[in-house]
């Protein structure tokens, strides 16, 4: 980051109250000051859930000279479209209004933030879905199609199989624009695109996964192991 949106940055901030009274806990969320550049954004402060793996940052992005909101639910990482502005007041306005329902909302899950798209396709319904094992190959399963979660451009994650220890996981979203299901590993955070889950419907998406989720998990920890000893 240049040294000139630093230094702007930072006269701004000199006159914001707000980053200083927030709360210290919220939802069980703890409040952390960051203030500090980090490549291309600028850092304000990050409230952090460990044992719920899921955080959100405020920031500003020097690319876009906008400030935003960046969202983390396990290892995947989007903006809240909501937040992004230009104005530090708006920014502002919208932090003190609105984050508090948000981190409830990451920690308890809210029927009301499901489209009533995703209800009509009988993801949170789905029968297949009730029978998904809490652990396979190593992996938790972290997000359920009950409770789905909702990203960006119309996405939906239905479901996450997450191994904490390696950083890996297989995730299947659906994207109600699109309609249609697709997948994603990642190896240590790093995305892995896959094509085996591909879908328009459930009924062919649950012969994917019982074709194909059990291989890709043991393909995602394999790698994952083999990163570990190359690092080591």
């Amino acid at each position: 980051m240049h040294q000139e949106a630093i230094e702007k940055i930072e006269a701004a901030l000199a006159d914001c109250s707000l980053f200083e009274s927030l709360p210290k806990e919220c939802h069980g969320f703890q409040y952390r000051a960051i203030r500090q550049p980090i490549d291309d954004r600028y850092d304000l402060f990050r409230y952090e859930n460990p044992t719920a793996h899921r955080s959100a940052t405020a920031y500003y992005h020097e690319e876009t000279h906008e400030y935003k909101l960046r969202v983390c639910v396990g290892f995947i990482e989007f903006c809240r479209i909501e937040y992004i502005t230009g104005s530090l007041a708006l920014f502002e306005k919208k932090i003190e209004k609105d984050l508090g329902q948000l981190l409830k909302d990451m920690v308890e899950f809210n029927p009301h933030t499901i489209s009533s798209l995703i209800l009509k396709k009988g993801i949170c319904d789905w029968e297949f879905a009730k029978r998904l094992p809490p652990s396979l190959e190593g992996y938790e399963l972290f997000i359920t199609p009950q409770q789905p979660v909702k990203i960006n451009n119309g996405s939906y994650i239905i479901i996450d199989y997450v191994d904490f220890s390696h950083g890996s996981d297989v995730t299947i979203y659906y994207n109600m624009y699109r309609d249609e299901f697709f997948g994603e590993a990642r190896v240590h955070s790093i995305p892995d695109v896959t094509y085996d889950f591909d879908s328009n419907e459930l009924n062919e998406l649950e012969e994917k996964l019982e074709r194909y989720l059990v291989p890709r998990l043991q393909q995602a920890r394999t790698a994952a192991e083999a990163s570990d000893k190359e690092a080591t």
